[in-house]
C-alpha cells in the first residue's frame, strides 16, 4: 500500500513538472492567487468587447467594456475663423516672443471645446459563490495560445473550474463554470456600474444592464444569458443558479454609436441579434469557433529564446526576479506574444483601433481620457502589426485615418486656410482634429502625416498596389497637400519650416521642430514613390520634389547632439521622456549608419544625453532606438527597467515606467503602448528591413545567444523563419509573398536574388542556398 502511495506521489509530481515545463506553459501568464487590483486582473477581448478577469473565489469581478461607449456627442472641434490669427502667432514666434504667441493661441486658436472626450467603463459582472471562503490549490492563467482565461481551485472537497473568453465570431463574452461533483455549483449574478444613470432588469434566465453616459449622447445595453443543468431563478436585479454541475454565461453589449457623426443606433436590437445568432450553441461550440478564429492570426508567428526554470514561477514573481537579474530570455519571447495577443484582442477589422488602454478601462475619467494620442502612442500601438504577421489588425487604424482626414480637412481650412487635412496630437471617438489642451503642446501639426506613414508601411510590407491606389495614396496625398501650403520660409535661414508647432510636449510653441521636418520629408518621399508606382499624379509629385530640398535639414549641435529645434538649445542634462527629434532613426529611416553616419552618431549622442530611464512607452521607444543603433546589449538592458515591478506584491516602487503584475505596461498609470512598442523593439534586434534590404540579427544581444523565430515579416513582401545558436545564424528560409527581388545581409555576407510569388528559399549560415 505504501509503495502505491509513493508511486502515485512520484507520478503526480512528474505530471506537475511536465505541466510547468511543457511548450504551452511558455505561452501563459499564471498566478497562484486571485487578483487584488485591476492591474493584477487578466484581459480578454475580441476587438470590441473587453473584460478584466479577477479570479476571485467567493466574489468574482468581471469588469467589462464595449469600445464605443464614450462621453460626449458628435462635435466639430474646429474653431471658426482661427486662421485670421495664424500670421500674428507666427510673427510673435519669429520675434522670440514665445509666451505671447502661446497666450494668443490659447485665446483665439485652440479647438472648441478645448478638451476631447473620455472612453468609458461600462460595468462589472459580479458572481457570488457562497460558502467558498476556505479554498486551496488555486491556479489562475491566461493562455495566449487559445485566448482563454482559466481559474481553478478546491473548496469543500470540490474542484471548481472557470473558463472565460471573448469571442470574435459570436461577439459575446463567454464564461463556463463547472464543478467535479454533481449539484455542487451554486452562485448568483448581478451587475454593477459607475454610471449614475442606469437600470438593471432581470428576465427569464437573463439579466440586462442599461446605462446612459452623463451629459453625453451615448447609451449602452449589456445583457447576459444563463444556460445550466441546475435551477436558474431571476428576481429583481439578480439571477441565481443552484444545484448545478455546470453553467454557461453569455454576455453581449452594444451602444447607439454608428460612426463619429451618427448616434442613431439601436443597442437593444444589436444585443437581441447577437443572442438570436448564438441560439443554443454550447460553450464547447463557441470555444472551438473562437479558438479557430483567433489562431488563424496568432499561429502565424512564433518566437523562442533560451528557457530556464523561471517559467515555473508565477508571472508576478517572474517579473520581480527579472528586475533583480535579467537572466530570463524566454520572458522576452512571452512579452512579444503577449503584445500580439493584446493587439488581436483590441483591434480587429471593423472595430475601433486600440486606444491608450487598448479596450480595457475601469474608470469614467481615465488618464488622458484613454483616447488616441497621435504624437507617439497610437502609432506605437501598431508597430508590431506588420512585423509579427498581424497586418489585418491595422485596418481599424486606417479607418480612423480616413475619418480624421474628413474632420481634419475642416480644421485645415478654419485654422490654417489650407487645403488637405491636418491632425493635431490627439483624437477621440468623435474624431477631433483641432489643437486641444494647451497651446504649448497642443499645436502640433504632424499627427496626420505620421499616421499616413502606417499606410505607406503597409504597402511596403505587402506590396498591395490595390490598397495603395484605393486607400493609402488619397489619404497620404491629402496630408502632403496640407504641408505644401502650410510650410513657410524661415526669415533667418530661408529654409521651409513648420510653424507654429512644437517638439511633442517639450519646449513649447516654436518654429521648425526637427521631428516635424523629418515626418514631412518622409511623407513627401512616400507620395513621390507612390506616384511613380501607380503612374499617376505626376504634377503633384514634381511639386513635392521641388519642395523637398528646401525643408530645413537635420542639424548637429554644439554638444555633438542632433538638434531638437532650429536653434541649438538642447540641454545635455535634460532627460525628458519624449525623444521626438530621433524620429528619423525610428520609426523613420532617413538617419542611418549606412546613409548618414554623422547624423546617426549625433542622434546616438542625443539618446545618451536623454538617459535610459523614462515612462513605459518611452522605455519601449528607446529599445527600438538602440536596436537601430545596432547596440543589442544596450537594448536588452532596457528591459530591466521595462520589467521594473509597479504595484506588485510588496515590492517597493522605485519610480519611472515598468510593468504591473499582469504585464500591463506602466507609464504609470497603465498605458498599453509599451506593450506594443517593446515587442517591436525585440523584433528590431533580430531583423531589420527599413533600408531596402533585409538584415538578419543586426543587434543581437549577448543575452540571447540561441533562438528561433518564424513568420516574421519584412518589407518587400517577405516572410522569414530562422534560427541561431551561440550568436551565429544556423538556417534561414524566406517566403516570397509578392515575387520581388530580395537582398539579404548577415554580418559581412550579402546575397541578392529574384523570387517567385509563393516560393520559399532556404539558406545555410553562409547564405548558401540549400
Amino acid at each position: 500500500m505504501m509503495k502505491r502511495i509513493l508511486l502515485f506521489a512520484v507520478l503526480w509530481l512528474a505530471a506537475s513538472t511536465i505541466k510547468a515545463n511543457d511548450s504551452g506553459q511558455s505561452l501563459k501568464l499564471w498566478y497562484n492567487k486571485p487578483a487584488q487590483k485591476w492591474t493584477d486582473a487578466l484581459p480578454i477581448g475580441n476587438g470590441r468587447l473587453g473584460a478584466m478577469i479577477y479570479g476571485g473565489v467567493e466574489k468574482e469581478r468581471v469588469q467589462f467594456n464595449e469600445e464605443t461607449l464614450w462621453a460626449g456627442a458628435p462635435t466639430d472641434y474646429a474653431r471658426k475663423g482661427a486662421s485670421q490669427y495664424l500670421a500674428q502667432i507666427r510673427q510673435l514666434i519669429f520675434d522670440g516672443k514665445q509666451k505671447e504667441a502661446e497666450d494668443l493661441a490659447m485665446n483665439e486658436f485652440m479647438g472648441d471645446p478645448l478638451r476631447q472626450k473620455a472612453y468609458q467603463a461600462f460595468g462589472d459582472l459580479i458572481l457570488t459563490f457562497p460558502g467558498q471562503s476556505g479554498f486551496s490549490d488555486y491556479y489562475r492563467e491566461l493562455d495566449l495560445q487559445k485566448a482563454v482565461c482559466r481559474v481553478c481551485y478546491r473548496a469543500g472537497g470540490v474542484k471548481y473550474t472557470r473558463e472565460y473568453l471573448s469571442s470574435n465570431p459570436d461577439q459575446v463574452i463567454a464564461i463556463r463554470l463547472s464543478a467535479d461533483q454533481a449539484k455542487a455549483l451554486n452562485f448568483s449574478l448581478s451587475f454593477e456600474t459607475l454610471h449614475p444613470l442606469h437600470a438593471v432588469v432581470a428576465g427569464e434566465h437573463s439579466l440586462t444592464l442599461k446605462v446612459q453616459v452623463t451629459d453625453g449622447a451615448l447609451r449602452g445595453v449589456a445583457s447576459l444569458k444563463v444556460i445550466s443543468d441546475g435551477a436558474v431563478n431571476s428576481a429583481d436585479s439578480l439571477v441565481s443558479v443552484s444545484g448545478a454541475s455546470s453553467a454557461t454565461i453569455y454576455l453581449a453589449a452594444a451602444t447607439n454609436f454608428i460612426n463619429y457623426h451618427d448616434v442613431s443606433g439601436d443597442p437593444e436590437q444589436k444585443v437581441k441579434q447577437t443572442f438570436d445568432k448564438i441560439g443554443q450553441r454550447s460553450f464547447k461550440q463557441v470555444f472551438e469557433s473562437h479558438t479557430a478564429d483567433y489562431q488563424t492570426l496568432f499561429n502565424r508567428f512564433s518566437i523562442n529564446f533560451t528557457s530556464n526554470d523561471r517559467v515555473n514561477l508565477p508571472t508576478n514573481e517572474r517579473i520581480i526576479a527579472f528586475s533583480k537579474n535579467p537572466d530570463d530570455p524566454q520572458l522576452l519571447a512571452l512579452y512579444v506574444q503577449y503584445g500580439r495577443y493584446l493587439l488581436i484582442s483590441s483591434s480587429r477589422p471593423g472595430t475601433q483601433p486600440a486606444n491608450l488602454q487598448g479596450i480595457w478601462n475601469d474608470q469614467l475619467k481615465p488618464a488622458w481620457e484613454s483616447k488616441w494620442t497621435v504624437n507617439i502612442n497610437a502609432e506605437m500601438n501598431y508597430w508590431p502589426a506588420e512585423v509579427t504577421n498581424l497586418s489585418e489588425c491595422q485596418e481599424p487604424l486606417y479607418d480612423l485615418i480616413k475619418d480624421c482626414s474628413e474632420t481634419g480637412a475642416e480644421v485645415a481650412r478654419e485654422h490654417y486656410n489650407c487645403d488637405g487635412w491636418v491632425l493635431h496630437h490627439n483624437t477621440d471617438i468623435w474624431r477631433g482634429a483641432a489643437p486641444i489642451n494647451h497651446s504649448n503642446h497642443g499645436i502640433w501639426v504632424s499627427g496626420g502625416a505620421w499616421l499616413s506613414r502606417h499606410l505607406w508601411e503597409h504597402y511596403l510590407f505587402t506590396q498591395d498596389k490595390a490598397f495603395l491606389a484605393r486607400k493609402a495614396y488619397p489619404l497620404m496625398r491629402g496630408a502632403a497637400l496640407f504641408f505644401t501650403e502650410f510650410l513657410v520660409k524661415d526669415p533667418k535661414t530661408g529654409w521651409l519650416i513648420s510653424v507654429p508647432s512644437n517638439s511633442p510636449e517639450h519646449g513649447g510653441l516654436v518654429a521648425g521642430p526637427a521631428m516635424d521636418h523629418q515626418i514631412i520629408r518622409a511623407l513627401f518621399r512616400s507620395c513621390i514613390e507612390a506616384s511613380e508606382i501607380l503612374n499617376t499624379d505626376r504634377e503633384f509629385a514634381d511639386k513635392l520634389r521641388e519642395m523637398l530640398p528646401q525643408i530645413a535639414p537635420d542639424q548637429i549641435g554644439k554638444h555633438g547632439q542632433l538638434q531638437e529645434w532650429m536653434e541649438d538649445l538642447d540641454d545635455p542634462n535634460d532627460t525628458h521622456r519624449h525623444v521626438s527629434h530621433l524620429w528619423g532613426v525610428h520609426p523613420g529611416n532617413e538617419i542611418s549608419w549606412e546613409q548618414t553616419p554623422d547624423l546617426m552618431k549625433a542622434a546616438r549622442q542625443s539618446l545618451v544625453f536623454r538617459g535610459d530611464d523614462g515612462t513605459g512607452w518611452s522605455l519601449a521607444w528607446k529599445i527600438n532606438f538602440w536596436a537601430r543603433f545596432r547596440d543589442g546589449n544596450h537594448a536588452y538592458n532596457m528591459f530591466k527597467l521595462l520589467f521594473r515591478p509597479v504595484q506588485i506584491d510588496d515590492v517597493p516602487y522605485s519610480g519611472g515606467g515598468g510593468s504591473y503584475a499582469n504585464l500591463f505596461d506602466a507609464h504609470p498609470p497603465f498605458q498599453i503602448d509599451g506593450n506594443f512598442g517593446a515587442p517591436a523593439g525585440i523584433i528590431e534586434m533580430l531583423v531589420q528591413s527599413h533600408l531596402g534590404n533585409i538584415v538578419i540579427l543586426p543587434a543581437l544581444p549577448d543575452a540571447l545567444p540561441c533562438g528561433t523565430i518564424s513568420g516574421v515579416c519584412a518589407r518587400g513582401g517577405f516572410e522569414l523563419s530562422f534560427s541561431w545558436k551561440e550568436g551565429k545564424l544556423q538556417k534561414l528560409s524566406v517566403l516570397s509573398k509578392a515575387g520581388k527581388s530580395c537582398k539579404i545581409v548577415y554580418g559581412a555576407k550579402a546575397i541578392e536574388f529574384e523570387t517567385k510569388k509563393g516560393k520559399t528559399y532556404s539558406f545555410n549560415a553562409d547564405l548558401k542556398k540549400l
